[in-house]
């Protein structure tokens, strides 16, 4: 027998190993071999390559994350936090929410379908390995300028990979944002958020606990594509000159993943799983040292039983390759055999590669060599760990100088102006190709504020309860360039008031942290302030982070894009018939105005449109009123006092009386209740929501307003076909329709 691949790296110290090329600094690898006692082999190599990328150890972020956990407001709903593949709250009798968000950006970059279509693929499975089903998906997309070649090209390609896995895998597609701007250009943002639901009981977690049981892959085979994939391109500048290293984007079967779905929730059905990580971003690395680490430490593998779509695969390509459609799960020896009989039903290939050892090492051979032998958490949970510098930049004093820009004079001809432009109007060519009822249990889905859904006929056994959940996505990238402290949230406020304004109540968090270079110190700042903003607002909002995604080396070249970071919130409604549609519902509604309006136009939809502008200081955040809003909305909901609700947000008071009018075609007449109509109908001021009650219910809201310090503003009543704002305009609903509909038709086809 050969001398075996470990052996001979002890033997040969100095035998030049590739590590740049995979990524690793000098120093990093230096660590790997203080921990090893020797050089690593090629294999031991790809793994800690991998697993102390960005993408995977979080190695510049996590003293920063760390806020998330000490500042966290104590929740008797949260049953699983970060450090899982997804977080979990419990929403009510008996029942539990499992829900994620995370990038595929640059992946979808270099190929538009695929690397969305995975993006989904994998949130999907992170969601499964909790132990749910998953029963929808959202997406938060950001793409340069609307008319730029580039947007025109990943668009059309991120939509329909979207489209494609998703509605193949029958889940709904009920929410998100699609935002355009510049800073995008060569850098999308492609976010993918999903939920599932399982009994509060039957949580899966990633642990490989018992030495003697088996290690057993499962899914679809291993193949040349994706190697290094995520890991590799969410891990470094994303420039021009990279692009002969860039490893290839995965490729997607999401006929495949519907059987896994079905086989993995008849194997929890079973009691067939001890312990069960999905295989994403580092592919086998990441799931055999993760699993080890969280078990009784130790694993043996032999990579030559993974199952190969390519056959010339060398061991160190097998241990990189992200292939998608893969799960790996812990089985007693007693149950192995109805394990393989449940994947073979569901003509899901399983393969045992190895079993669970107390040995406190991940052992590895190929050919009969021992060419991995680490201890597997050094990889999974001790890699580098960065206090990156950071400063404020170098312009921010300037960049936050007001600078007076002038008003209009013609408020009709601005709001239909905004009204039509790229970020305000309809999205409906791109959620028309998305599927947003399939199952049949979305109640609630765009163009609304959050999607809905309703638990009763989700899962088995569910149809007790009146229950149904709530999901929100949303960012504010210009907010977070002129203060990522307040900026991040702003974006946090806003998901939270989109939960409530459905009559949900806002129970936990997840996060997509979209930045650019870690290395720069000016980006590392905008980090900083943003996490700092965002733990801050979720201790005083009350709402957990149950975990989420950091996303860096957003950038091509030296332009970072703004610091985007995206918040998703969850919300519990607990009867969905009481569920708040958005905008005018009926005629004779009185329409009233939820909250302060101050004149706040800093990073406004209105500066950027009309005048090219980003300067200034975003909206004033007003996180107590936002919780008392909150409260009022989902009260009078519960109640049945609302008949329409619509949170204020991008465009101000002038969108959301619009947006407003377009669901059923339905006008009204109101007035504005400050002496400056550009201010009343333009500002972004936070913390409100415009809202139609039957006039027999005006007076309970307003008591009830009162008696939570909100301001509640009577406008007018609803009725017509026109929005008639008294002595400013009127605009016929049917222009509002036109304008808002025809921009991105126009331009994408």
């Amino acid at each position: 027998m050969t001398v075996d691949s470990v052996k001979r790296a002890s033997q040969s110290p100095d035998e030049r190993m590739p590590y740049a090329e995979l990524g690793m600094k000098e120093d990093e690898y230096q660590r790997v071999k203080e921990i090893l006692g020797r050089r690593p082999t090629g294999s031991e190599l790809a793994i800690y390559s991998v697993m102390w990328s960005e993408h995977c150890s979080y190695k510049s972020s996590k003293v920063h994350l760390r806020q998330f956990a000490t500042k966290a407001p104590a929740s008797e709903a949260l049953l699983v936090g970060m450090g899982e593949n997804a977080g979990v709250v419990d929403i009510g009798d008996g029942w539990a929410a499992t829900f994620k968000i995370e990038s595929h950006n640059h992946p979808s970059y270099v190929e538009p379908h695929q690397g969305a279509a995975t993006g989904v693929g994998g949130i999907v499975r992170d969601i499964m390995s909790m132990g749910a089903r998953p029963i929808a998906v959202m997406d938060s997309l950001r793409f340069g300028g609307l008319d730029q070649h580039d947007t025109r090209r990943v668009l059309p390609g991120v939509v329909e990979g979207i489209s494609h896995y998703g509605n193949c895998l029958g889940l709904p597609n009920i929410g998100g944002e699609v935002v355009f701007d510049p800073c995008y250009i060569g850098n999308p943002l492609v976010n993918a958020l999903c939920v599932g639901l399982l009994r509060k009981d039957q949580i899966k977690l990633a642990t490989a606990p018992g030495p003697g049981n088996k290690v057993v892959l499962f899914g679809a085979r291993t193949g040349a594509d994706g190697i290094g994939g995520a890991s590799v391109l969410a891990s470094a500048t994303f420039e021009d000159e990279s692009h002969a290293k860039r490893p290839a984007v995965q490729v997607g079967d999401p006929f495949m993943e519907k059987l896994l779905i079905e086989c993995c929730l008849e194997l929890y059905q079973a009691d067939v799983v001890v312990g069960i990580q999905d295989l994403g971003a580092a592919g086998v690395s990441c799931a055999t040292t993760e699993l080890a680490a969280k078990g009784t430490g130790g694993m043996a593998v032999d990579l030559n039983l993974v199952p190969l779509r390519d056959p010339t695969l060398r061991p160190e390509e097998i241990l990189m390759s992200e292939s998608q459609e893969r799960m790996m799960a812990v089985v007693t020896p007693a149950d192995i055999s109805a394990f393989m009989a449940i994947c073979e039903k569901w003509d899901v290939p399983a393969t045992v590669i190895g079993e669970v050892t107390d040995s406190g090492r991940l052992v590895m051979t190929w050919d009969g060599e021992v060419i991995v032998d680490i201890p597997p958490g050094t990889a999974a949970d001790e890699g580098p760990v960065y206090q990156r510098p950071f400063h404020e930049p170098a312009g921010q004093a300037a960049l936050n100088t007001h600078v007076e820009l002038e008003r209009p004079a013609d408020l009709r001809a601005t709001l239909l102006q905004l009204l039509g432009s790229p970020n305000l109007a309809s999205r409906e060519w791109v959620t028309s190709q998305y599927d947003r009822y399939v199952r049949g249990n979305t109640v609630l889905a765009q163009p609304s504020d959050a999607g809905v859904l309703r638990i009763s006929e989700s899962m088995p056994g569910a149809s007790e309860t009146t229950r149904g959940i709530a999901l929100a996505t949303d960012g504010n990238g210009r907010y977070a360039k002129l203060d990522p402290y307040a900026g991040a949230q702003l974006a946090l406020a806003e998901a939270y008031r989109n939960v409530a304004v459905t009559g949900a109540t806002p129970l936990a968090v997840t996060n997509c942290l979209n930045f650019g270079s870690p290395e720069d110190p000016e980006v590392m700042w905008q980090f900083a302030e943003a996490v700092r903003g965002l733990a801050d607002a979720c201790k005083t909002l009350g709402v957990p982070v149950t975990g989420g995604n950091v996303s860096f080396y957003n950038q091509t070249g030296a332009a970072a894009i703004h610091p985007t970071p995206v918040v998703g919130v969850l919300g519990v409604i607990e009867d969905v018939a009481r569920r708040v549609p958005s905008g005018f519902t009926a005629e004779g509604l009185r329409v009233i105005l939820l909250g302060d309006t101050a004149d706040e136009f800093g990073g406004s939809e209105w500066a950027h449109v009309v005048h090219g502008h980003l300067g200034g200081l975003p909206p004033q955040v007003r996180l107590e009123q936002e919780r008392a809003l909150a409260t009022v909305l989902t009260t009078a909901a519960t109640r049945g006092l609302l008949a329409g609700s619509h949170d204020l947000s991008d465009g101000g008071l002038a969108i959301a009386l619009a947006e407003a009018c377009l669901p059923k075609g339905i006008g009204a007449t109101v007035s504005l209740p400050g002496e400056d109509p550009f201010v009343d109908l333009f500002s972004e001021s936070a913390a409100r929501a415009l809202v139609c009650v039957k006039p027999q219910h005006f007076a309970a809201l307003a008591e009830l307003c009162a008696r939570n310090e909100v301001p509640c503003y009577g406008l007018g009543v609803t009725g017509g076909t026109s929005l008639n704002v008294e002595n400013v305009f009127e605009i016929p609903v049917a222009t509002l329709r036109e304008t808002h509909e025809a921009t991105l038709p126009a331009i994408l086809g």
